[in-house]
């Protein structure tokens, strides 16, 4: 069998696919934003947090119309596997993001796990949480190569001050002292 390109084209397949067919992964996103409302913070394979995301702002969505509203009460019912998390989402949660258009969770990759699977891994919270903040890892710009470019240009302006100091030291000792 030889393969051709159509084997590489995704043919309109816009969501990625956890194992075991289409309620599985419904029920592994149900799980995944049900641990983020109980807990504000989750550790999890990064692909599966970069779905259940969008799940978990559009359920802060409808908790911020509020539990009179109908249609915000099913979105919870189905959302949330643990149903006393309900009152949480719109007592607790709902409150804390009405000032917020959107952008509701931080999503920080951290290191692979030395496992076999070596899948890459992330976390992603609540904003507000009341939970320590996470250290965030800062850019090594130092490295790049502009930076390198502009360390040394700085060092050689700074070696031509130097040089032109001890030439104009030199000329006062020369112009000062007789001859």
């Amino acid at each position: 069998m030889r393969l051709s390109a159509a084997a590489w084209i995704s043919h309109g397949v816009v969501q990625r696919k956890f194992g075991r067919g289409p309620q599985a992964r419904l029920d592994v996103l149900r799980n995944l934003v049900t641990g983020l409302v109980r807990f504000e913070r989750i550790q999890a394979p990064r692909g599966r947090l970069d779905e259940m995301r969008f799940y978990a702002e559009h359920l802060i969505n409808y908790g911020k119309r509020g539990d009179g509203d109908p249609k915000a009460m099913r979105m919870a019912d189905f959302w949330l596997t643990e149903k006393d998390l309900i009152h949480k989402l719109f007592k607790v949660l709902a409150p804390r993001f009405q000032s917020y258009s959107g952008n509701y969770t931080r999503m920080f990759q951290i290191p692979n796990s030395d496992d076999l699977d070596r899948m890459k891994m992330a976390v992603i919270e609540y904003k507000g949480n009341p939970l320590p903040p996470l250290p965030v890892p800062g850019r090594d710009g130092e490295g790049t190569l502009v930076n390198q470019l502009l360390k040394g240009c700085r060092m050689e302006a700074r070696w031509e001050r130097k040089r032109q100091e001890a030439q104009q030291q030199q000329q006062q000792q020369q112009a000062g002292t007789p001859v």
